[in-house]
């Protein structure tokens, strides 16, 4: 087999580096193998259905389209997280239709695929790949809850836009002598919360992996005013849930992975009872996956789509590109899927956080 024609998509939320590895793929791709570079409109969409005509459309990319990217959030390709062929929406129901996207792939004379998404994204990738496309991964996810890579790109910038509203927040908290919960994202893995927790200087981090006891963060609030510091700050992640309880969630729809929503709201509503003052809520929220990626995902971005075109070159299909040890590597889709990366909570950084006095609602 030689590769001619591969497609390129980008699938699930939006993240700051998705153009990044746009860039490096049809740079690499173009310059090195003269391929021919097809860029696949909303995720799978434009593969689920050859006439589906969002804003952009399926193109061919050529160099021009991809100058300036590196420092452009979103994604050149648009984005969807309804467009998974195993569970398509098809007015009241979910139904399979992979084997017409095996037929479109085949239709538009694609030898290979490049895609860009998270678990959900990856976990696509690889029953595709079990009906016989051939498909390379790049590791995307604000929640850098992806298995089998040390990190993925969009989780530095994500980390670095809350880290930067922690500390405006502490300047309110500290004039008002209140106590402020701030939101963040990060689905079931802590993450996001635990970074910027540390970095902004948070008194209480409360994550998806440790439920937590609204009790105890009210004697954390309660001894620190005893002490005469009369405000803390507690970044809540969106998955985090009460012991005993689940996770703060919208009704879920069709095709559509449930929404959290609610989880600091519910913690400020627990501890007024506790402490008998009011909470100040602060959501996050999209703000954390748009914008202009920070230097280090802009760079992690880069190394994986090069990689990625690397790999499709050599025909080591089913890999996925991955940071280990500082290294760009390939890894197996499959081992990707496998497990979620989560926090560990016995692990060196949560003890570092614990020595600082920090609470985890334990």
């Amino acid at each position: 087999m030689s590769v001619k024609r591969v497609a390129i998509t980008t699938g699930g939320g939006d993240c700051p580096g998705l153009n990044a590895v746009i860039r490096a793929v049809v740079t690499v791709g173009k310059e090195r193998f003269g391929w021919e570079i097809l860029g696949v409109e909303d995720a799978l969409s434009g593969l689920i259905d050859l006439d589906y005509r969002g804003p952009r459309g399926n193109r061919w990319l050529e160099l021009e389209d991809v100058r300036g990217l590196l420092s452009r959030g979103g994604t050149i390709l648009g984005t969807s997280n309804r467009s998974d062929p195993f569970r398509f929406v098809d007015g009241a129901r979910e139904t399979d239709v992979s084997d017409r996207v095996m037929e479109n792939f085949a239709k538009l004379g694609l030898d290979a695929m490049v895609s860009i998404g998270g678990d959900g994204s990856m976990a696509i990738a690889q029953k595709l790949i079990a009906k016989g496309m051939k498909i390379v991964g790049v590791p995307k996810t604000i929640d850098n809850d992806l298995g089998a890579t040390d990190q993925t790109f969009g989780f530095d910038t994500a980390i670095g836009i809350a880290t930067e509203a922690l500390d405006r927040i502490r300047d309110t908290a500290d004039s008002h002598d209140r106590v402020m919960l701030v939101e963040v994202m990060g689905r079931n893995a802590g993450w996001i919360a635990l970074h910027a927790g540390i970095a902004g200087g948070a008194d209480a981090i409360l994550i998806p992996e440790i439920p937590y006891r609204a009790e105890a963060v009210a004697d954390m609030i309660v001894a620190r005013r005893a002490s005469g510091k009369n405000y803390s700050i507690i970044v809540v992640a969106e998955g985090a849930k009460p012991q005993g309880g689940d996770v703060s969630q919208l009704e879920a729809r069709l095709g559509e992975m449930p929404r959290l929503m609610g989880a600091a709201h519910r913690v400020a509503a627990a501890l007024e009872d506790h402490v008998g003052s009011a909470m100040r809520v602060t959501v996050l929220g999209h703000i954390q996956r748009g914008g202009s990626p920070s230097t280090f995902d802009r760079v992690l971005a880069t190394r994986y789509g090069v990689l990625a075109a690397q790999l499709v070159h050599e025909e080591q299909f089913g890999k996925m590109a991955a940071l280990r040890n500082g290294a760009i590597v390939a890894v197996d889709i499959a081992e990707a899927v496998a497990r979620p990366h989560l926090v560990d909570p016995s692990s060196q950084i949560m003890n570092q956080a614990r020595a600082l006095g920090i609470s985890f609602g334990e």
